[in-house]
């Protein structure tokens, strides 16, 4: 039955009213373009209908970036003023992006924010958007470095807990050595990895630039004496001169006894849980990283959510960045992807809270420390894994390597000091 024609024009005049006005409030249905990264893009759109639904005027594109093409795909973007409206940044690339303009300022917006609260974030991640003094990005999650261990191997070597200082690390690794054998190690500091020198090299007050970014500082004795501590774990025979391409993979090799320390990040709870077998899931446990002298520092990586400068939709992008920050939704996200929040107090959620594994993390972010905010920095660790490598290997001397560290670095900053040197005050 067609319906009367009174109610098709009534139907016709309510829906004109309401175009009339959308079109009085200057309403326009937002599109918001959002770039992630790697297993970050293939789960948040499981987060999304929650936020569409609370905000029916937004829809949210996603485009997966995969993470090797992500840093060319946006500054081609950047230079072709094709960036989309917020996007996912690891946290060693917000300075670049801040030094080029494309990122939004947030501290007006964080500070007006009802779910967004400094205080309530990790210290160490919060800074590492803070650039030149301004907020540049939102911490989203974190990524850092402890240390996994086996406790029945450390145990039958006669210790009772993970180490607490260098001193006590280099006992329990000797010791280890003893036990395990020839064939067997104390500990795996892959030489194609530089994550575990950097986090040795961050117990210090150094920042490993000096002079605000322009030139480097590795005859710093913090980084001096991290070099020592990780060098002489090679020449000890405690750890092997090998990368991680030169053994099957860390899991089996760690389930075996290979290798009883391990320097690693969040995503190897999951991986551990997953491929160790079933009598040796009550092995192994995490710990915080030492200093020198107690608890030490770690690094504070991971990625931030960023709203692009020249973006229409400013407004509904923050909402967005408000929405992934709620406590509930970083939980979900945590379970979803592993990854470690941010916020102390989604870290009071029972999911993480219980969690014998995570709680090593937990103590770490209260310790975890910025890198230098500067463009250059991702060769300049890669140099630095170079440099470490060549002296493991016995290539360059030990008490030679910093000043060519410094050399090096001094080399890639030559255009920075150029650039700073021409900027008014």
């Amino acid at each position: 039955m067609r319906p009367p024609a009174r109610w098709l024009h009534a139907l016709a005049l309510a829906g004109a009213l309401v175009v009339a006005a959308c079109a009085e409030r200057g309403e326009q249905p937002v599109q918001l373009r959002f770039w992630l990264m790697g297993r970050e893009a293939e789960v948040v759109s499981q987060l999304l209908p929650e936020f569409e639904r609370r905000n029916p005027g937004v829809r949210v594109a996603i485009q997966q970036l995969p993470w090797t093409a992500a840093h060319e795909k946006l500054l081609t973007a950047f230079a072709g003023d094709a960036l989309p409206d917020l996007c996912q940044l690891g946290n060693t690339w917000v300075p670049e992006l801040a030094e080029l303009g494309a990122l939004e300022p947030l501290d007006a917006r964080a500070g007006s924010s009802r779910e967004i609260r400094e205080d309530d974030y990790f210290a160490g991640i919060w800074d590492t958007n803070r650039i030149d003094g301004v907020l540049r990005g939102i911490p989203w999650y974190v990524d850092t470095r402890i240390i996994y261990y086996r406790k029945d191997i450390l145990a039958q070597a006669g210790f009772d807990h993970p180490p607490r200082s260098w001193d006590e690390w280099a006992r329990e690794m000797r010791a280890v050595k003893e036990h395990v054998g020839p064939e067997r190690y104390a500990i795996l500091f892959p030489l194609n990895e530089f994550e575990p020198l950097l986090a040795l090299s961050l117990q210090g007050d150094n920042a490993l630039l000096a002079d605000g970014g322009r030139a480097g500082d590795f005859h710093d004795p913090a980084f001096t004496r991290a070099l020592a501590f990780y060098v002489e774990a090679f020449r000890n025979g405690w750890a092997p001169a090998m990368s991680n391409t030169q053994i099957s993979n860390v899991w089996t090799e760690f389930g075996r006894g290979f290798f009883t320390f391990y320097v690693s990040g969040p995503w190897n709870i999951a991986e551990f849980r997953k491929r160790l077998p079933p009598e040796r899931q009550g092995d192994w446990m995490t710990a915080p990283l030492p200093g020198p002298h107690g608890p030490g520092a770690s690094n504070a990586g991971g990625s931030s959510l960023v709203v692009i400068a020249k973006s229409r939709h400013k407004d509904a992008a923050w909402k967005l960045v408000e929405y992934l920050s709620e406590p509930a939704v970083q939980e979900r996200f945590h379970a979803l992807t592993g990854d470690l929040p941010p916020r102390r107090s989604t870290w009071a959620l029972k999911s993480l809270a219980s969690d014998p594994h995570a709680r090593a993390f937990r103590d770490q972010l209260e310790r975890v420390r910025p890198t230098p905010a500067v463009p250059e920095w991702e060769r300049i660790v890669n140099e630095m894994q170079l440099v470490a490598e060549q002296v493991v290997r016995g290539a360059i001397p030990i008490g030679e390597a910093p000043a060519e560290l410094d050399r090096r670095v001094d080399a890639m900053l030559e255009k920075r000091r150029w650039m700073l040197g021409r900027k008014p005050s």
